[in-house]
């Protein structure tokens, strides 16, 4: 079994409760395998013990970083649907511009996005796109680590269902302790009851979790209202799909009885993804992140993809978060603690590995990531928490770990061909951004 040693860093320690964000420097972590061995102070075990030594030099230890909700593969969309509301989003840019998807497509767009998370510290994405399969190739090719949700619209009828549940019964199944699987309805909206039940119930008969796009403006709970006198999120709990652990993409428009319905769901698994870039650049609603927390519901941060959020990095949306709570409750909203454990130990809870990511402790898979804090934008570093919120740029990460290998060196990953990959993007552009609005996989119309 491998032994990696990192020497002299600072660890970053979270509070399981989400009340601290203590730095505490002069320490070696000491890697067994997958998992963290051992956290002590520099210099009391010999070096030449292991068979590889990161030399930190102070640098932050912290825990990866971990994208709760995205579409990674749509970064191969990046930049052609700009300056609309979500109706025209969908109907006249990513859904007819989504119809010209070819499967391999996906790999491509996965390892895409993939270098971008990981060399900006993400080790972990809760993804939700089409033809996973090729997902599955480039994650275990770049070395990340990913919850995979394979999406399907009611419109594919109950053969989707079942094609997707045997899916995710492989995946999970083929001992890639990296990567696992849920099921992956679209969204309330574009999912009839029928569906969504058949869909919650395939997910209990295989005991997976549900990854599901909810509420995520407060014009589609009104139509919902309006339409069946009940909210979306209503409807998933009247057609099953809380009864498995369920990760929800955005609740911006929920209401009140919506938010103690998903408390009294939430389990050991499962919670809300928050993307407030994609909100902000749509022009939408900003879920109430901190009525959430109040409430007992674990929140995480998300992209959402890169045709709406354009970039795949979290440090963004890191502050993005935590300025909107204030903007909206006050400068003592969502202090720097409460906004890294949303990044770290509750994004764990929400794709389901609580008591395994989320926090630099002995015994958690060794997802670590090192940032370099020294940078003139950090200078004088009075406080790190507070830095590391709201000053940290992607290029600041120097070092990435996942499942105890080292994935991100000198700030660039180590198992691909970066150039490669560029030119197969740049390849497919001209194919890509060709729009029909008439040709679209689906309509928006909630």
């Amino acid at each position: 079994m491998k032994q990696t040693l990192i020497r002299n860093g600072t660890v970053l320690d979270i509070a399981a409760d989400g009340t601290t964000a203590t730095p505490i420097p002069q320490q070696d972590v000491l890697i067994k395998g997958n998992r963290i061995d051992a956290i002590q102070a520099t210099g009391a075990v010999d070096a030449r013990h292991f068979d590889r030594v990161i030399e930190a030099n102070g640098q932050l230890i912290m825990p990866g970083l971990i994208n709760t909700h995205a579409h990674v593969p749509m970064v191969l969309f990046r930049g052609l649907v700009e300056d609309m509301p979500i109706d025209r989003w969908f109907n006249e840019g990513i859904w007819p511009l989504e119809n010209n998807l070819e499967p391999e497509d996906v790999y491509w767009g996965t390892l895409l996005g993939m270098i971008e998370m990981l060399e900006s510290g993400v080790t972990t994405v809760a993804d939700h796109y089409f033809h996973m399969h090729h997902s599955v190739e480039a994650i275990e090719k770049i070395g990340g680590r990913a919850l995979l949700g394979w999406a399907i619209f009611g419109s594919l009828g109950q053969q989707a269902v079942n094609d997707t549940a045997d899916w995710v019964e492989e995946i999970n199944g083929s001992g890639t302790s990296r990567i696992r699987a849920w099921m992956a309805p679209h969204a309330p909206y574009t999912c009839d009851d029928d569906f969504l039940r058949a869909t919650a119930k395939k997910a209990n008969q295989i005991g997976v979790g549900l990854h599901i796009h909810a509420s995520e403006t407060k014009a589609q709970t009104e139509a919902s209202l309006s339409a069946r006198g009940i909210t979306p999120i209503q409807v998933l709990e009247e057609t099953g799909i809380f009864d498995q652990p369920t990760l929800l993409a955005h609740c911006c428009g929920v209401n009140e009885r919506d938010i103690e319905i998903i408390a009294k769901y939430q389990k050991h698994e499962g919670g809300i993804a928050h993307a407030p870039k994609t909100y902000l650049k749509l022009g939408e609603d900003i879920a109430p992140v901190t009525a959430f927390r109040e409430a007992g519901i674990a929140v995480g941060l998300a992209t959402d993809g890169a045709a709406s959020n354009n970039t795949m990095d979290l440090w963004e949306p890191l502050r993005l978060m935590s300025m909107l709570q204030k903007d909206r409750l006050g400068a003592e909203a969502m202090p720097i603690p409460q906004a890294l454990h949303v990044a770290t130990r509750s994004a764990a809870q929400v794709v389901g590995l609580a008591d395994d990511l989320g926090a630099v402790e002995v015994g958690r898979l060794a997802d670590l990531v090192l940032v370099d804090m020294s940078g003139i934008h950090h200078t004088p570093l009075h406080q790190i928490p507070a830095s590391l919120v709201y000053n940290t740029r992607p290029t600041d990460v120097t070092t990435v770990l996942v499942d105890g290998d080292v994935v991100v060196e000198n700030g660039r990953v180590t198992a691909i061909d970066r150039d490669e990959v560029v030119s197969q993007a740049k390849a497919r552009m001209e194919r890509l951004s060709r729009n029909r609005p008439d040709q679209r996989i689906q309509t928006y119309n909630p």
